[in-house]
């Protein structure tokens, strides 16, 4: 018997807004306008290496009131909702009793901006939405989203017998190029960066951090001292 099987997995989601042309020129519009206002709606406490050509807002994005970004938040938070029901094995009596706390911002992206390596600490899930990725080769490694790979020991001694195994047993970061109205939903945990963008126009994405909490757990009572 030979069987190879997998262990250690990482999931990632990957779904899409149906009909979202009017909504991303919408989102768009907005968040362009918002970013020219500078300090008013950027991150008043950036911490990830980024540069003047990456635009960051502050992270009450799914607070506004514009339809537009309601319409976008309710469509992360349901896919969201899926993916911790899918993959914990959840029906639908658990899942009503999950209440979620979220955290959200948009990105806008101009020519040699990029945003260093980090994950999300204090949630569960993350995820990153497309409005647009426009005025670049797509056959080049601008702007993409890099996953990083989670086994940081698995370059330790390289040769042939290892450095080409296929699909998911390789061992480099998985280079995303996102398209309009796609969504990635990911561990919050896994480490993550996006490269230069090397485009004439911008690439704008929506991130957000979502937290669980049960209806009617209480704190484990773990005695002190």
């Amino acid at each position: 018997m030979f069987q190879v099987t997998n262990a250690f997995s990482v999931p990632m989601i990957v779904t899409r807004m149906p009909d979202c042309g009017h909504l991303n020129r919408e989102l768009r519009e907005l968040f362009i306008a918002k970013s020219r206002e500078g300090k008013r709606y950027s991150n008043p406490e950036p911490f990830v290496m980024r540069n003047e050509a990456l635009f960051e807002s502050n992270f009450r994005l799914f607070d506004w009131p514009q339809p537009c970004v309601q319409k976008l938040r309710d469509f992360c938070l349901a896919a969201v909702y899926r993916t911790v029901k899918e993959l914990n094995g959840y029906d639908d009596a658990t899942l009503q009793r999950l209440h979620s706390a979220n955290e959200a911002w948009f990105h806008v992206t101009r020519r040699g901006g990029y945003f260093g390596a980090h994950n999300h600490p204090m949630h569960s899930w993350s995820g990153v939405y497309c409005v647009c990725h426009e005025g670049d080769d797509p056959d080049t490694d601008s702007g993409k989203l890099a996953m990083l790979n989670p086994f940081a020991m698995n370059t330790m001694y390289l040769d042939y017998g290892n450095a080409h195994m296929r699909d998911h047993y390789g061992m480099g970061p998985r280079l995303i190029r996102f398209n309009p109205g796609e969504l990635l939903i990911f561990p919050s945990w896994l480490l993550h960066e996006v490269l230069p963008y090397d485009g004439d126009d911008m690439r704008i994405t929506v991130a957000f951090n979502v937290r669980f909490k049960y209806e009617g757990a209480q704190p484990a009572n773990v005695p002190l001292g």
